[in-house]
């Protein structure tokens, strides 16, 4: 089979790393609101390669998560009067229902954001104690872009082309935490009545793209076969996934 290499911008043979074994991690939706036809159709996409494989008599290992705490899902329940838990729960359970009415086969595993806060934890600690990454002065916890010399191979972005920007960008930032503006954050210290959890840095919680990272190392391993998401996640999510992940896996 070939299949579209968003990072060569070539079709190119789908090699697994063992032979009749494929380990996918298809990127899920973040449960703050109903799906809508753009989260249908990769949801549909990846299930028909996944059949595909299985009907050539592979074992396909399909990872799809649940993106179950982030800023819009806090809003949301700060808005209703209810909680964020509360909100992912309801819209969780509609997109499932969604998914079964596509016939989306259910994916092997399904986790959920909130049941991996010690791997992301623990991600985030390898990634400062190898200077990958730096803790700010109000209990952030951002990636060092510089620091991954292969940074933007995915979309194709150069930092240097980026740098007036950057300038640019720095000279209106007002309370500068970071040492870059390209910077992300991998953990966020917790506002006044925000949902958060202890961590070495204090009281917080991930940022988006590092979810994803420790999800797939922890059902998947380092090292997978295939990473699959909209095309609206190339830049910045699955870039920064990238960057995180080999910085943090070697």
């Amino acid at each position: 089979m070939q299949i579209f290499n968003t990072m060569t911008h070539q079709k190119e043979e789908f090699v697994p790393q063992k032979e009749g074994e494929y380990r996918i991690y298809v990127c899920g939706p973040t449960v703050y609101n109903y799906i809508h036809i753009g989260n249908a159709r990769p949801m549909i996409v990846f299930d028909t390669l996944r059949r595909y494989l299985e009907y050539c008599g592979n074992k396909v290992y399909y990872v799809s998560n649940i993106t179950d705490i982030d800023d819009k899902l806090i809003k949301k329940g700060q808005e209703e009067g209810t909680s964020m838990q509360e909100v992912a729960r309801k819209f969780e359970a509609e997109y499932i229902r969604d998914s079964d009415g596509l016939n989306v086969k259910a994916p092997t595993v399904r986790p959920r954001a909130t049941e991996h806060i010690g791997e992301i934890i623990h991600i985030v600690k390898d990634l400062v104690d190898s200077g990958h990454a730096y803790v700010a002065r109000n209990g952030d916890v951002y990636f060092r872009v510089k620091s991954d010399p292969g940074y933007g191979k995915l979309s194709h972005l150069n930092l240097d082309d980026l740098e007036s920007g950057n300038r640019e960008l720095r000279s209106r930032m007002d309370d500068d935490l970071k040492e870059d503006p390209a910077d992300f954050a991998v953990w966020k210290a917790a506002k006044p009545g925000e949902p958060y959890w202890e961590s070495p840095w204090g009281h917080g919680r991930p940022g988006w793209h590092i979810e994803c990272s420790a999800m797939a190392r922890k059902h998947l391993g380092k090292t997978i076969d295939l990473h699959a998401g909209g095309q609206d996640l190339i830049f910045p999510h699955h870039e920064n996934e990238i960057a995180q992940s080999e910085c943090a896996n070697g």
